[in-house]
C-alpha cells in the first residue's frame, strides 16, 4: 500500500513538473505585461486582453499570447510570423523598420482595429501607436492567417510575410473569439 502511495506521489510531482515546463514555454515578461497595464489606465482600450509577439523566440515556437490582464494567465498561445526583410542572412538577430518596401516587422504597440475580408480572408488592421510603428496602416500591417503557418510550435522557423504577423488558420479562428468580443479596442504590443 505504501509503495503504491509513494508511486502516485512521484508520479504527481512528475506531472506537475511537465505542465509547470509546458506553461513556461511561452516567454512573456512581466515588465511587459505591467508596460501595457499602464499603457492602457485610464484610456479607451480593452482594460482585460492584451496581445503580446515576443520576437526574441525563434519563429518557429509560440511567440504570439493573447494575455488575460486581470487573471494574469495566458489564454491562447501560437506561431506567429515576422517579415522577410527582418531576417540578417546568416543571423538569428533580427532588425526592425517602420519604413514602407522594408518588408520588416515593427515592433511596439498597435490598436486592433475592425476586422475585414482581403486576399488572407479574414484580417486586422493594425494601426501603430509609436514612432517605431507608426507608418503601420499606410504599410498594409495587419493581423491575418497564411496557410504555411503550422498550428503547432517546431523548430523549424516558419514562412515569412511582407513585415504583417501572420498565424495559422486555426489560430487566427480562436484570435478572433476574443477580438470580435471586444467592445474597445486590444493592444497588441510586439517587442524585441
Amino acid at each position: 500500500m505504501m509503495k503504491h502511495f509513494i508511486f502516485l506521489f512521484i508520479s504527481l510531482i512528475s506531472f506537475s513538473k511537465a505542465n509547470s515546463q509546458q506553461l513556461k514555454t511561452f516567454d512573456l515578461p512581466q515588465t511587459r505585461v505591467a508596460e501595457v497595464k499602464n499603457y492602457i489606465k485610464g484610456k479607451e482600450y480593452n482594460q482585460g486582453l492584451a496581445i503580446f509577439i515576443n520576437f526574441k523566440v525563434p519563429s518557429g515556437k509560440y511567440r504570439y499570447c493573447i494575455y488575460d490582464l486581470k487573471n494574469d494567465k495566458i489564454v491562447q498561445k501560437a506561431v506567429v510570423s515576422h517579415g522577410s526583410g527582418s531576417v540578417l542572412p546568416g543571423s538569428d538577430v533580427l532588425k526592425f523598420s517602420n519604413t514602407d518596401g522594408s518588408y520588416q516587422s515593427s515592433l511596439g504597440k498597435y490598436s486592433v482595429g475592425e476586422s475585414y475580408i482581403g486576399k488572407f480572408g479574414k484580417a486586422y488592421r493594425l494601426k501603430g501607436l509609436e514612432s517605431s510603428n507608426s507608418n503601420a496602416m499606410q504599410r498594409a500591417i495587419v493581423l491575418h492567417s497564411f496557410g504555411c503557418i503550422p498550428d503547432k510550435e517546431s523548430q523549424s522557423p516558419v514562412c515569412l510575410s511582407l513585415g504583417c504577423p501572420m498565424l495559422s488558420v486555426n489560430a487566427l479562428k480562436e484570435s478572433a473569439k476574443y477580438i470580435d468580443k471586444s467592445k474597445q479596442p486590444i493592444i497588441l504590443y510586439a517587442f524585441y
